[in-house]
């Protein structure tokens, strides 16, 4: 993995797309133009797909008790709405203001959002898609609360004025009913009451409006009379009220950690006020303030107490404690201590309406970096067990890779040994949230997405059908034992805050080899293994020597100063199902300096080797026999040289270092090195005694950062040099400074090397050059297909020994060969600035692209689309491009990101059948498909968010209550609030906007036939919808004609005999 300079990042940004050349190379085969390419432009579309993960930055919550779907707004403007496991959906709200507030139309299918900007939006969620139909930007007030009434078109909005207006929200348009503050306060009072908090209806009486000033003055509204019923004082500020179901009582939460309990018909003091966290005096005196109460919720039972819900409300001794809920039933209160701080709180109850028992079911939280749900109904409150991938945030994302179309038998494997990995204690029911249906796609492939952290985990993901669910979690801080003490403190930042933090990894999904390399220069390599051992780890520490560890044995040699194995590991280590450690690979400090960071890795399993670089040189392992064997400098690598062989050694007899990952000057055979662990960065052995020379004592800062790196690796069996006719195990190397060079491996036929077994290798020398860093590299056959690594099948490592032999090694039965003059091969090189194809063996430049002048190519792979092969890369000025192969032909040219940052240059990649991703936030993983054919299907494979469902019958009201005027009171709003009542709304106050979704933007945005054949298509829809509403009246109509027959014939036969005195 490559190191990204910021400077280069912003530099990028304000880079336009430089004009690309294509050109083939004088001399090219005539063999190589009859390479059919099948790609073409028409197979490329870029679109998004899914954003999966934690909201970034939550600012507010609803739910929908019919649909039970759940909305989350954001301080970007973002809405992220949740159903069942794998229904997700993202939208956003252009201006990109923070959403302050949402209210769902209960069960039809629409939202409404209230941003900081002063607009309100209503979304439409019939569509996979969701669309804002209506948009009102408020000019002259500031919005501070919302509240709709469950079945009901008109919505209450209260301003920073202190101000209510009320909006249809069918047509978005005001009513010129207003309650003005001055007139909802007494006369008498001399202050303005501060902005409106808090809004709602009486649940017994629609007539009777309940609004919350923040001064602690609560006004009970008459509607139809137009003025104030009672008003309820209270000397603190109130955060939020709720309301008993019968409608009699009303609590209110305020800034002193009050609960303030008020009747109806009793205005004049509270008939209760507790202070739930409050110390209680024994005098009898107030007890002390407490912080503020920023929301409670007041829900009632049929069979038991009532639930009070409240967030905040701790005592100010409580000094460093975390945020809590408090759930208060009868005479029990129980803090529930969050691990981030509150947003937002819902309480989830039985029923839609305000009127009957609440029966509350559990309570969504709504954290600043996690959704919690807590089951009311379990002694304890236990959590559910979320279904959606909310933990990508869990450690910050250091790096990502992704995987489509892998091998089907993966992602079982790795679910079963990550279900023993699940917590315990979770609630048994089933996750309460589960609106919505899954899409309906074709697209079956696996895909696997594995993300590395800044703790040292390693998470794998299950990403088929577009969806997202954590398969297993690998943490690799495990290997180290020692843990870091308060009192050290290491040499350089990054290891002082994230010692194991994941630099790069390479994993090879047929083989299930992992390897991770970490930013304190360490390299482990694991082996998936199905079943549970206890390894025996050995410790070797030998000055000036590689000393390698491993569950197998241990061998050691003394060639390459400067490396060690995993430190601190004592006895037995126990390995669970999953991933467990091959080797380890440490690279030590020096003279109190750092080792260089490791830059590119990779691994073979058909060889039993493994690669990683950095800026000094390349170190080359053999992670079976646990040996190393080679270390060779960049300088070595640019220079030809005779085959060598590195025969094992035996750890008394130390030879010279032959420079490879240390600088050659630090030569000295008898100096023993200070070994430094990235726990803790002391010395784990050895005395002190140093190198005569520093290792970057005679190197400057800006020396270092212009040193040549490696930046990537790719095995393959190719021509290592032009006079070859038989190919043969070769090693690409790629450099920062653009180099490609070629290195030869000697080996048995088969790959069956023996302990002790002589490799060779030889530097070929290099192959080409290009401008910039070497991102990847790649090489094709003759007819232009992708020949991929060689690798040994998966085996388990702690089977039997006839179980694997019954594994064979997966190698070319006919190896290519090159007739003189002819090639049969094509290596695919692309750096930061261009694309290069290379005939094999001839090493002739038969295609080049010269991809961005002015800009720089960030993440560039090999991809598979449509039965063909093709490279695709993202530039830093926000450019996705895709080249065909072997031509380099361009066919797609897209600006998708206009600004880019370190974040999605780090984890931007891209896999086969045209899907990518990156890290659109901390905390948020966006996907992208730049596929034709999955953009066409892409309707089909979204979910959808809404779902036909009837809404439950109303409470019923009971005989006496119906004979003598109880239950719930109806109110018309329609004539209310209606147009021939209010009169009209001030043109001033608010501007309508209609939406893209709406028939207004549709007429606006259509033209011609296309705005034709539109409005056409939305008038068949509202002639079915009135026809098939018509048909329901009429079998309404006939449902009654019948049960009036009957009724009428029921008369005739009781009344039919009997004479008119007996009636």
């Amino acid at each position: 993995m490559k190191k990204f300079n910021i400077r280069k990042v912003l530099d990028g940004l304000t880079a336009a797309s430089s004009s690309s050349s294509t050109s083939a190379q004088p001399g090219t085969p005539k063999e190589n133009d009859a390479v059919l390419e099948t790609l073409q432009s028409e197979h490329f579309q870029l679109c998004k797909t899914v954003r999966h993960g934690f909201p970034y930055q939550p600012s507010s919550m609803a739910f929908d008790p019919v649909q039970k779907i759940l909305a989350v707004g954001t301080q970007a403007g973002a809405l992220r709405l949740f159903g069942r496991a794998g229904v997700e959906c993202y939208c956003q709200h252009e201006s990109g203001a923070a959403v302050i507030q949402l209210q769902f139309l209960i069960n039809e299918g629409a939202l409404v959002s209230a941003l900081a900007d002063d607009s309100i939006h209503l979304w439409n969620l019939r569509q996979k898609i969701p669309a804002i139909l209506h948009s009102l930007k408020f000019n002259r007030e500031r919005i501070t609360y919302c509240h709709l009434p469950f079945q009901s078109k008109w919505l209450y909005i209260g301003t920073e004025r202190g101000n209510i207006h009320i909006v249809n929200v069918e047509s978005f348009t005001l009513s010129g009913y207003v309650i003005m503050w001055n007139k909802a306060i007494e006369l008498s009072t001399k202050t303005h009451p501060g902005p409106v908090v808090h809004i709602s209806d009486n649940p017994m009486d629609e007539g009777k409006l309940l609004i919350g000033f923040e001064c602690g003055v609560v006004v009970l509204w008459d509607l139809k009379s137009k003025k104030a019923d009672c008003r309820y004082n209270y000397d603190e500020a109130i955060h939020s009220v709720a309301w008993h179901h019968e409608g009699k009582q009303f609590v209110c939460s305020h800034s002193d950690g009050t609960l303030t309990t008020w009747n109806v018909r009793a205005p004049a003091k509270p008939a209760q006020i507790i202070t739930p966290h409050g110390k209680q005096p024994k005098d009898g005196k107030k007890p002390e303030p407490c912080k503020p109460i920023l929301k409670v919720e007041y829900k009632t039972t049929r069979a038991g107490d009532p639930f009070m819900v409240l967030s905040g409300g701790l005592s100010y001794d409580t000094v460093g404690r975390r945020a809590c809920l408090t759930v208060m039933h009868g005479k029990s209160t129980t803090v529930l201590e969050m691990d981030y701080p509150i947003v937002d709180f819902l309480t989830l109850c039985e029923t839609p309406y305000p009127s009957d028992f609440q029966e509350p079911y559990a309570v969504v939280v709504l954290l600043e970096k996690d959704l919690v749900v807590i089951d009311l109904g379990q002694i304890g409150y236990p959590i559910f067990e979320s279904p959606y991938p909310l933990s990508i945030h869990e450690s910050p994302v250091t790096c990502c890779e992704y995987f489509a179309d892998c091998p089907s038998e993966l992602i079982p494997a790795l679910y079963s040994v990550g279900s023993r990995q699940k917590r315990q204690g979770y609630s048994k029911k089933e996750w309460p949230i589960s609106g919505g249906n899954w899409g309906q796609g074709t697209q079956t492939y696996p895909e696997i997405i594995i993300t590395g952290h800044a703790d040292g985990s390693i998470k794998f993901w299950d990403a088929s059908a577009l969806m997202l669910q954590v398969l297993y979690k690998l943490k690799t801080a495990k290997v180290f034992e020692r843990a870091r003490g308060k009192e050290e403190k290491p040499s350089t930042d990054i290891v002082e805050e994230d010692p194991f933090a994941i630099q790069t990894l390479f994993w090879c999904p047929e083989s299930r080899m992992l390897c991770v390399a970490g930013v304190s220069a360490h390299v482990i390599i694991y082996r998936f293994s199905k079943q549970e051992v206890t390894t025996e780890v050995v410790q070797v520490f030998i000055s000036q020597c590689l000393t390698v560890t491993g569950g197998r044995g241990i061998t050691v040699w003394p060639t390459l100063r400067g490396i060690i194995t995993h430190a601190g590991v004592n006895g037995s280590l126990p390995c669970s199902p999953g991933y467990q450690v091959e080797l380890v690979v440490q690279l030590v400090w020096v003279s109190g300096e750092p080792p260089q960071q490791i830059t590119s890795l990779a691994v073979n399993s058909s060889y039993g080797l493994v690669v990683f670089g950095n800026s000094n040189g390349l170190a080359v392992v053999d992670y079976v026999q646990k040996t190393l064997l080679l270390s060779m400098s960049i300088s070595e690598l640019s220079s030809p040289s005779d085959p060598c062989q590195r025969q094992p050694c035996s750890p008394r007899k130390p030879r010279q270092p032959s420079g490879g990952l240390c600088d050659s000057n630090d030569a000295s055979n008898n100096s023993e090195e200070r070994c430094k662990s990235p726990t803790s960065g002391k010395p784990l052995y050895g005395k002190d005694n140093a190198f005569t020379r520093s290792r970057s004592s005679s190197v400057t800062s800006i020396d270092r950062e212009s040193r040549e790196a490696i930046s990537s690796f790719y095995f393959c069996e190719s021509f290592p040099r032009k006079s070859d006719s038989q190919v043969s195990p070769c090693l690409l190397v790629g450099t920062t400074q653009g180099s490609v060079m070629m290195v030869a491996l000697s080996m048995l036929p088969g790959g069956d090397q023996k302990p002790q077994q002589p490799v060779g290798f030889a530097s070929c020398g290099p192959l080409v050059r290009l401008k910039g860093d070497i991102l990847t590299m790649a090489l094709l056959d003759a007819a232009g297909t992708l020949l991929p690594p060689t690798y040994e099948p998966w085996y388990d490592p702690n089977a039997s020994d006839e179980e694997k032999e019954k594994v064979r090694r997966r190698r070319p039965s006919t190896p290519p060969t090159s007739q003189e003059g002819h090639d049969a091969q094509f290596a695919v090189l692309c750096s930061e600035k261009q694309a290069k194809v290379v005939a094999m063996p001839s090493q002739t430049c038969v295609h080049k692209h010269n991809i961005t002048e002015t800009s720089f190519v960030l993440r560039a792979d090999v991809v598979q689309m449509a039965g063909a092969y093709c490279l695709a890369c993202f530039c830093a000025n926000g450019h996705i491009m895709t080249l065909s192969l072997p031509s380099l032909r361009p066919l797609l040219d897209v600006n998708y990101l206009p600004l880019t940052d370190m974040r999605i240059a780090r984890t931007f990649c891209f896999s086969n059948l045209g899907q990518a991703l990156y890290l659109t936030s901390p905390t948020e993983i966006q996907r992208i498909t730049y596929s034709q054919e999955t953009c066409d299907n892409l309707q089909e494979m979204l979910s959808e968010l809404f779902t036909p469902v009837e809404t439950p019958e109303a409470p019923n009201r009971g005989f006496f209550k119906g004979l003598f005027g109880g239950g719930a009171q109806s109110l018309d709003r329609e004539e209310l609030f209606g147009e021939t009542a209010s009169g009209k709304a001030s043109r001033s106050l608010a501007q309508h906007i209609p939406g893209p979704g709406s028939m207004e933007g549709m007429k606006g945005a259509a033209s011609g036939v296309v705005g034709d054949l539109a409005r056409a298509r939305v008038a068949l829809d509202e002639r079915g919808q009135k026809l098939g509403e018509l048909d329901e009246r009429t079998a309404a109509m006939m449902a009654s004609a019948d049960s009036f027959s009957k009724h009428a014939h029921d008369m005739m036969v009781k009344y039919k005999d009997k004479k008119w005195y007996q009636l």
